[in-house]
């Protein structure tokens, strides 16, 4: 099983970057998908999660209102919409996920290698 992030980069303040997370090998469900963030010198924080098939959410308080997590569940996707970006939002997103990989239901977390978002000023 691997959860492989894409969409990170280089952006200016008030722009926008959308990160996708693909789940792939054999699963039998999906429970929560997330994104987290760490900063140089920080300590990793929850940015944004989505839990079950009504996908429930939940956001970092400093996020609301500017990011937008979502799930497409037959592709087992999901993806961070990221607008209105600020210097702040810098550090590296890891995507997380929460996997039934075999028939018994217990649930396990896997976490994606990371990718890279720059805000400059």
């Amino acid at each position: 099983v691997q959860l492989v992030e894409s969409g990170g980069g280089l952006v200016q303040a008030g722009g926008s970057l959308r990160l996708s997370c693909v789940v792939s090998g054999s699963i039998f469900s999906i429970k929560t998908m997330g994104w987290y963030r760490q900063a140089p010198g920080k300590q990793r924080e929850l940015v944004a999660s989505s839990t079950g098939t009504g996908g429930r959410t939940n956001y970092l308080d400093s996020v609301k209102g500017r990011f937008t997590i979502s799930r497409d569940n037959a592709k087992n996707t999901v993806y961070l919409q990221m607008n209105s970006l600020k210097p702040e939002d810098t550090a590296v997103y890891y995507c997380n996920a929460d996997l039934q990989v075999t028939r018994y239901p217990r649930y396990f977390t896997y976490w994606g290698q990371g990718t890279q978002v720059t805000v400059s000023s």
